[in-house]
This record gives C-alpha cells, sequence and structure tokens, in this order.
C-alpha cells in the first residue's frame, strides 16, 4: 500500500517503537540510511541495523530477527518481489518499503495490512487496476461449487443444460480474464528501471517534520547523484530533481553572500554549479581524470594511437601546457585554474563534446575541503566494493557508512584513492576489450566475456563495479564500431565470480541511444532463459539483470536468450 502521509503513517507510527533497518549496499540506500539515522537521534528512536547485499541475506536477516521485531524499514530493497511470499512474516508483522528499484510488485501495492510503500507521489508507476489483477474470492468458490455440482436428475434436465451453458460461460469468461491478466502483468513487469532516489524521499521526511539540516540535505544530493553517475535514470529526470534539491539547497545555505550573517569557514556550505564531467579531477591531475573518465574516453578513442594525438590537439587547443595538466589540480598555476571550465567546454565543443558540462553540487567546509557531489559517490562505492578484506563481511559497508560523515575525512580519502584505482583498472579492461575484439555481437544483442587472469577481473566480480565497467564498455564501443546496427544492441557481460565454485557474475544493460528510457528487459529475459534450460543461475541481486551462473550452463543459456531476444 502506498502511504500518502510519510510523517503520520510511518514516522510517527515507529518512533515508540524498536525498528529494524535492513540496507541495500548502494550508495543511495546509504545515504537514505544516514538521514534516517540523523532523525531517529533527534527522537531516541531504538533501531538495529543490518547490510543487506541480496535476496539469500535478507532472508537470513528477517529469521534471525523478526522475533525480536515487529517493524521492519526496508531501504533500496523488497519492492519489486513479493515480500510477504519470500519471507512469510506473522500477521502482526510490517514493512516499510523505500526503494527505487520499479515496477512495484502488485501483491505489495495492494496489500493494506503489512507492507506500506514509502514512494513519491509525482512518480509514473503504471500500476495495474485491482480488479485486472486479483478475482474476488467469492467467485472462485462460486466457480469451483459449480464445477463439483453432481449431475442433475432426468426431470431438472432444462435447468441441468442452464447450468452446463452458464458454467461454460463463466469458464470462459475466467479463462479470457486470466489471458488479459497475464498481458497485463508482462507489459507491467517487463521493463526494469528505477523512480525517485531513496535518499529525496527521506529527505522530504525530514522536510516535513521541519527537521531537515544541511547533511541531510548534501546526503539527498549524493543519492541522487550516485543514480545519475551509474546511469540509472534519464538526463531529464536527474535535472528535474536537481531543481527540487536547488530549491533547498537555497533555503538552507542563503547566508553565506550576507557579511553580516556569513558562517564561519569551518560551517557547511553547499553550491550549486556547473561543474566538468570529469571524475575525481580536483583530486587527481586534469590529465588522468581526462584519460579515466568514460565520457572523455570514448569520445576521443584513447585506447588507440590516434585517440593520444587527439588529446595532445585537445589539450593544446586549450593552451594548456602539459607540465601543468599532468600534475595534481590543487597544484595548477591560478590563472589557468581560474578560467579552466571555459576553456575546456570552449575546446570540447570543437572535438564533438556537447555534454562536458553538468549540473551538479559541491560541499565546502574548513579552507582545504571541497568535493564534488559524485566525487563522494565514486569514494563511498569504491570503499563498499573494496576487494582488501578487513575483519568481517560488514566492515565495507560500516566504512563507506562512515565515509559520509564529515568527521570521517581520512575515510573519505582512502575512498577517492581507492575510486582512482577503479576507474584506472576499468579503462584498461575497456582498452583491452576494445582492441582484442572481445565485444561480440550474438544478434540480438553484444556479449562481452572477461577470462580468468585478466588483471583486476577479481574487482569485477562485484556488481556495481561490473555495471559501471559495463556501462563504460558499451559507450566506449558504440563510438569505436562503424556498424550501425550495433550500435543500437544492448550488451551482455560477464565475469568469473567464484572460481572453486565455477560460477560467473552476468549483468544486462540496455542499448546506449539518445532516446534510451533507462529501462532494462534483461532481468525477465533472463528468467525465461534459466527456466527454459535448466541453467544453475543464482538471481539473488535487488537488481533482476544481475544474476549468478554455473559456468559449463553459460553456453545453453546463451543460446536460449539468443532464440528468445531474436
Amino acid at each position: 500500500m502506498f502511504i500518502s502521509d510519510c510523517r503520520r503513517e510511518f514516522y510517527d507510527v515507529i518512533v515508540s517503537q524498536r525498528v529494524l533497518l535492513l540496507v541495500a549496499s548502494d550508495v543511495d540506500a546509504l545515504c537514505a540510511c544516514k538521514i534516517l539515522q540523523a532523525l531517529f537521534q533527534c527522537d531516541h528512536v531504538q533501531y538495529t541495523l543490518v547490510p543487506v547485499s541480496g535476496w539469500q541475506e535478507l532472508e537470513t536477516a528477517f529469521l534471525e530477527h523478526k522475533d525480536q521485531f515487529k517493524y521492519f524499514v526496508l531501504i533500496n530493497c523488497g519492492a519489486n518481489v513479493d515480500l510477504l511470499e519470500i519471507l512469510q512474516p506473522e500477521e502482526d508483522t510490517c514493512f516499510f518499503v523505500c526503494d527505487s528499484h520499479r515496477p512495484i510488485n502488485v501483491v505489495n501495492v495492494y496489500n493494506d495490512t503489512q507492507i506500506k510503500l514509502l514512494v513519491k507521489q509525482d512518480d509514473d508507476l503504471d500500476v495495474p487496476a485491482y480488479d485486472d489483477i486479483f478475482r474476488d474470492e467469492e467467485d472462485e468458490e462460486e466457480d469451483s461449487e459449480n464445477e463439483s455440482d453432481g449431475p442433475e436428475p432426468s426431470e431438472k434436465r432444462r435447468r441441468f443444460e442452464e447450468d452446463v451453458i452458464e458454467r461454460t460461460m463463466k469458464r470462459r469468461q475466467r479463462r479470457e480474464w486470466e489471458a488479459r491478466r497475464r498481458e497485463i502483468l508482462f507489459d507491467y513487469e517487463q521493463y526494469e528501471y528505477h523512480g525517485t532516489s531513496s535518499a529525496m524521499v527521506m529527505f522530504d521526511l525530514a522536510w516535513v517534520m521541519s527537521k531537515d539540516l544541511n547533511d541531510m540535505l548534501w546526503w539527498a544530493i549524493v543519492g541522487l547523484t550516485d543514480q545519475w553517475v551509474q546511469d540509472k535514470i534519464t538526463q531529464m529526470k536527474y535535472v528535474t530533481d536537481i531543481g527540487i534539491l536547488q530549491r533547498h539547497v537555497s533555503r538552507h545555505n542563503h547566508r553565506n553572500e550576507d557579511e553580516e550573517n556569513s558562517l564561519s569557514i569551518d560551517c557547511m556550505r553547499i553550491a550549486f554549479e556547473y561543474d566538468l564531467r570529469l571524475a575525481l579531477y580536483q583530486h587527481w591531475s586534469l590529465y588522468e581524470s581526462l584519460c579515466n573518465t568514460s565520457y572523455t574516453s570514448a569520445s576521443l578513442k584513447l585506447w588507440s594511437v590516434q585517440g593520444q594525438k587527439r588529446l595532445q590537439e585537445f589539450l593544446a587547443d586549450m593552451g594548456l601546457p602539459l607540465k601543468q595538466v599532468k600534475q595534481k589540480f590543487n597544484s595548477m598555476d591560478m590563472s589557468l585554474k581560474e578560467n579552466l571550465r571555459e576553456m575546456i567546454e570552449e575546446s570540447a565543443n570543437k572535438f564533438g563534446m556537447k555534454d562536458l558540462r553538468v549540473q551538479t553540487f559541491s560541499i565546502h567546509f574548513g579552507f582545504k575541503n571541497k568535493f564534488s557531489a559524485s566525487d563522494i559517490v565514486y569514494a563511498t562505492a569504491s570503499l563498499m566494493e573494496s576487494i582488501e578484506k578487513e575483519g568481517p563481511e560488514t566492515t565495507n559497508f560500516i566504512k563507506a557508512l562512515d565515509s559520509l560523515s564529515r568527521g570521517n575525512l581520512d575515510k573519505l580519502h582512502q575512498g577517492l584513492d581507492l575510486a582512482k584505482k577503479q576507474l584506472c583498472a576499468i579503462q584498461q579492461t575497456v582498452a583491452s576489450c576494445i582492441c582484442t575484439n572481445l565485444v561480440i555481437s550474438q544478434g540480438p544483442f553484444l556479449y562481452c566475456a572477461l577470462m580468468e587472469g585478466t588483471p583486476d577481473v577479481k574487482l569485477f566480480s562485484k556488481p556495481v563495479s561490473l555495471c559501471l565497467l559495463s556501462k563504460y564498455l558499451l559507450k566506449s564501443f558504440v563510438c569505436s564500431t562503424k556498424n550501425k546496427r550495433c550500435k543500437l544492441l544492448p550488451l551482455i557481460m560477464a565475469a568469473p565470480m567464484d572460481v572453486e565454485q565455477g560460477t560467473v557474475i552476468m549483468v544486462g544493460i540496455p542499448p546506449e541511444t539518445e532516446s534510451s528510457d533507462k529501462k532494462n528487459f534483461f532481468g525477465r529475459a533472463f528468467e525465461k532463459a534459466a527456466d527454459s534450460t535448466n541453467s544453475r543461475t543464482l538471481h539473488n541481486h535487488f537488481d533482476m539483470s544481475i544474476i549468478e551462473l554455473k559456468t559449463e550452463d553459460r553456453s545453453k543459456f546463451l543460446d536460449a536468450l539468443i532464440s528468445l531476444l531474436s
């Protein structure tokens, strides 16, 4: 059931209870969690936080805690499956689900007692009508009673014949209704996509309660930026949501210009700005950022000798000496940095990079600390998927969560260093895949498999890293291929998951087209292909388009996908 008043129907209900928070492993979920934790701290709400990276962990966490808690808050997990069927909870258990995954399961939508959905009201959900999906139990019983009636005596033949005709009509109507239901559900569930960021939904709650702080606003910004960096939402949706947050930023940070009421330099300030679409450039060198950002790397085709020449021409056109662009951005001459954005934009237009400017926000506190929202996204995601083994499995989650607080700058800088390594690994892998023709057209889709022994292959056994690699690779492949048909195809990418168990992780991403609505059909396609071939797959991820598969079943699984999508 959709909640219309988050304060009354959600927060006021749980504020006097003990709550279990189940939080997915993505940056938007972490930001939503931070906002909710801050609200809980204000009102002294008792809660337990459990990170969950997939359906199996969600079920395990629920089974472990179901006797101690009646109220469960699920962040970025649980909306797109039938929760009651999976978890089999007691009747007095209540789930509050704040999840950006779409489409929302229809059983969750129409369950009035146990499932409460925290969704932004403006989201276009297109949920089918209740009568198209569910039939009343009375109708069902009546049909079954009619069907179980024995033969009528001969003197009541006429009535019996009328009954038979009526029963036949009812059966036919039922079959037609079921066929229509299947069609409606198929249309509704066919594509997977994302709605409004969960962090923004939680910030709205804080705002309605007049408890919104600048920190909470910053987490909402990072949550939205995560969706944009991971390519989960359209440019239109991003710009619309940026506009909503910009009004909040103006409200919270308007004192900066007023000298009488100006803030101390140590206070946190958020600023809206048009920034360059270059990854981590303020914490790196401009040269390395240009080389390792997917947009510039793909546009200039930096994996080729010709591309490297174009990069030199691009820098020469801006009039930037190599010595300056190859040193740390902080150490560049102030005279160059002052007009850098205008210089880069002007030259980028000549080299076909018209979208190098992006609307975003930055945060300032103290003299030295300035971060853009995308810096935080890259750093936090890298900490969460760090492959360095340190203690229990939840260590990375806690580190990533801590890095979002201003007091933990050491963890944030550690995340930035990891993010640089991750981006370098992605670009090197993209270059080797294109140069060695590893991207193959399989008919209805492109396919690329990383082999065991590939450099950094362990990093790409993690879902977020593999998705980023897939999106960067598809962007670069579209720029490099001359085949017009291939430019319109989606991509399936596979990487070794667990060598001992013989499994691969596979992700499917939609085509790279300008009109792309970011809707992904691979989730349902993977399920059907696995069912039809009895492939040993594990659909454990909250994103349906990411699966784990036994290596020996891969060829029959791909054959089934080709015939299904052809």
